[in-house]
């Protein structure tokens, strides 16, 4: 009788486990919902911002492709993508941040803002058509130059998951 409950006990415990375990793959740790697409485009973000650094339209560009990439079943294409997205780099200002004693700035902050389109083909309701913006402030004794490199990367890395979630995930 112990030997017959045993028994029991284990393959209910198997069961638990596989149907447990079956259900995490349906389940998408981002929260993402990709619906029935099977493929993104992400076309090149023009840069018509009054200061223009050359590194941030391809840098953003490729990050929001590689997320899609590295980041969700789906598979990139030229063109053609059941959802598709494009843009335009609108803004790159630094202004000062935090004023002290003086009335002089402490630090300065630069912003980058991108108007984002995203056309989900396979259910337009998703679609949408919006403004993007991100700051990283910086320490107003340094050069800009001498901290842009890195501040665009913090900031491109946030644009990017606010553009993602804004299309993919439902929260």
């Amino acid at each position: 009788m112990f030997e017959f409950n045993k028994k029991i006990s284990y393959i209910v415990l198997v069961l638990a486990l596989s149907l447990l375990l079956q259900g995490c793959w349906l389940y998408s740790f981002t929260g993402a919902d990709y619906g029935n697409a099977k493929t993104v485009t992400v076309h090149y973000f023009d840069n018509q911002a009054n200061i223009v650094n050359p590194d941030l339209a391809p840098m953003l560009t490729e990050k929001l492709q590689d997320k899609f990439s590295n980041e969700s079943p789906l598979t990139l294409v030229e063109s053609g993508g059941d959802l598709e997205f494009s843009g335009t780099i609108t803004g790159y200002t630094i202004k000062p941040a935090q004023i002290q004693a003086g009335e002089t700035a402490a630090a300065n902050r630069l912003t980058v803002t991108v108007k984002v389109k995203f056309v989900n083909h396979l259910d337009p309701k998703k679609s949408y058509e919006k403004t993007f913006s991100w700051y990283a402030d910086f320490d107003a004794n340094q050069n800009l130059s001498d901290v842009e490199d890195q501040l665009i990367d913090q900031i491109t890395d946030q644009l990017v998951d606010d553009i993602f979630n804004a299309a993919v995930v439902n929260w």
